[in-house]
């Protein structure tokens, strides 16, 4: 579901393909619901060696992130920092991942690449960025830890099921026309560069 509530777009698991239909590269969302942290060594266990995951994230969101976690005892835990990691390091997995696990939205540091494109583009689903440096920030907006998976991977890379409420600000960096903010951003402000040098140049020529 998608509403929009005090001028926030706010998307609320299960997340359909029909609610990221109008949402695109450069819009700043919100996220409500189910969200679970997920990064290489999880990608890696789902895509080269074929095992299931054992947290259902299908129409759901995941997280690249490796968050300091406070245990509270009775198998309870509290999100004391959760701040993003760079998603390129997933590029090479997250197109069979998208496809096998039917997650809708990925968020994450930085950009991501054509694997990522493919996935949102043929599987309906949405890249986006969590702002660095904002990781209490974010830790803030967890409501609840409802599950932890693959513990044995240590506090980064254990899967963290979480409850989150407007979990954001998240800046779409691919939708699901495939279209990425990062490369095309590129390309501008390369062909920007590339004017301002010339203006330069131009002006400066005399100098030997």
């Amino acid at each position: 579901m998608v509403e929009i509530k005090d001028g926030k777009k706010i998307l609320t698991t299960p997340i359909s393909a029909e609610d990221l239909e109008d949402i695109h590269i450069g819009e700043i969302i919100y996220l409500n619901g189910s969200m679970t942290t997920c990064r290489d060594v999880a990608h890696r266990r789902v895509v080269e060696e074929g095992r299931k995951l054992p947290v259902d994230i299908r129409n759901a969101a995941i997280y690249h992130a490796g968050p300091i976690i406070r245990s509270s005892g009775d198998g309870k835990y509290e999100m004391v920092s959760v701040g993003a990691t760079t998603s390129m390091r997933m590029e090479k997995f997250e197109k069979e991942f998208v496809e096998q696990t039917g997650v809708r939205l990925i968020i994450g540091k930085g950009g991501m690449g054509p694997n990522t494109e493919y996935a949102c583009r043929n599987y309906k689903a949405l890249h986006c960025v969590f702002p660095a440096g904002n990781a209490v920030v974010a830790a803030v907006e967890v409501e609840k830890i409802e599950d932890a998976q693959w513990l044995d991977l240590g506090m980064p890379e254990t899967l963290w099921h979480c409850r989150v409420k407007e979990f954001g600000p998240l800046i779409v960096s691919i939708d699901t026309e495939g279209r990425n903010l990062f490369e095309e951003n590129k390309a501008l402000f390369n062909r920007r560069k590339e004017e301002a040098l010339r203006r330069i140049c131009s002006q400066v020529g005399f100098i030997k």
